[in-house]
This record gives structure tokens, C-alpha cells and sequence, in this order.
């Protein structure tokens, strides 16, 4: 009762086939097969366009959350800050 049998199987074939017909089922097999060509073709294409960009930057050590330096208007050079270290500590 659980499952499907075999012959559950041949009638739903048959029915499809019934449907859709031969001639059909072959056409949207060949535009399934066509889509994935594409799909592959257009993976490699895109792995061959980020081959060809610069490296991206790495940003190493943590990250803080607090803004650079500001511009000052009166021309003074901005307070340097020390980035916090946020490993945590055993």
C-alpha cells in the first residue's frame, strides 16, 4: 500500500504518453537538454570573466564597527584611532 508498483508506473507512462504524445515528450526532452547545455556553457563563461579581474581585496584582522577618520573643516589633521581587538579571550 505504500508505494508505487510497477504497473502503477506503465499505466502513468501510458497515460502520458496518451497526452502529449510521442513527438512532444522527444521536443521538451531536447529543450530540457538544450537548457542545461546553456546553463553549463554560461557557468564557464562566467568563471572565465572572474579569472580575468583583479584579485579583490583582503581585508585581514577584525573588522570594527567605528567610522574612519572625518575630514576636519578648519584644516586640522583628524585624531588617529587604534582598532579595538575583538578576539575573545579564553
Amino acid at each position: 500500500m505504500g508505494g508505487f508498483s510497477l504497473w502503477h508506473w506503465v499505466i502513468v507512462l501510458l497515460i502520458v504518453v496518451i497526452l502529449f504524445g510521442r513527438g512532444r515528450i522527444s521536443d521538451i526532452m531536447g529543450d530540457f537538454g538544450k537548457g542545461i547545455t546553456s546553463f553549463k556553457k554560461g557557468m564557464s563563461d562566467a568563471e572565465k570573466h572572474t579569472d580575468m579581474d583583479a584579485p579583490a581585496a583582503r581585508i585581514e584582522g577584525p573588522v570594527s564597527a567605528s567610522p574612519g577618520p572625518t575630514p576636519t573643516t578648519t584644516g586640522e589633521a583628524a585624531p588617529i584611532v587604534a582598532p579595538v581587538d575583538q578576539t575573545p579571550r579564553p
